[in-house]
């Protein structure tokens, strides 16, 4: 079982910076797809970015697109999700989640990822 470790969240004011990393805890992440989700109080979990691992393709919701950048370091075993210009509406919990190892599509459903993380705060004050 592969368990994802977030890190990075916290407080920050409108159009400051935060990176977040999602590593894997236990084992080598196998898994080809990771994407980070966000949820805010009352709504659904939401795509925020995805990338697959063995060429660096990525994904990104029209709200993230030229604000967020989603990297991974196979060295480290991490995924990172650089975030710019943050504002008070990103304010959420962010998961980093990872499909089957094998799949190779960035797909944004979060019923299409297996594996998750316990989520990290977010919030950005105005």
């Amino acid at each position: 079982q592969v368990q994802l470790v977030e890190s990075g969240g916290g407080l920050v004011e409108a159009g400051g910076s935060l990176k977040l990393s999602c590593a894997a805890s236990g084992r080598t992440l196998s898994s080809n797809v990771v994407g980070w989700f966000l949820q805010a109080p009352g709504k659904e979990r939401e795509f925020v970015a995805g990338i697959k691992r063995s060429d660096g393709s990525t994904n990104y919701a029209d709200s993230s697109k030229g604000r967020f950048s989603i990297s991974s370091d196979s060295a480290k075993n991490t995924v990172t999700l650089q975030m710019n210009s943050l504002k008070p509406e990103d304010t959420a919990v962010y998961y980093c989640a990872a499909r089957n190892a094998g799949l190779v599509l960035i797909t944004t459903s979060p019923r299409t990822y297996v594996y998750w993380g316990q989520g990290t705060q977010v919030t950005v004050s105005s």
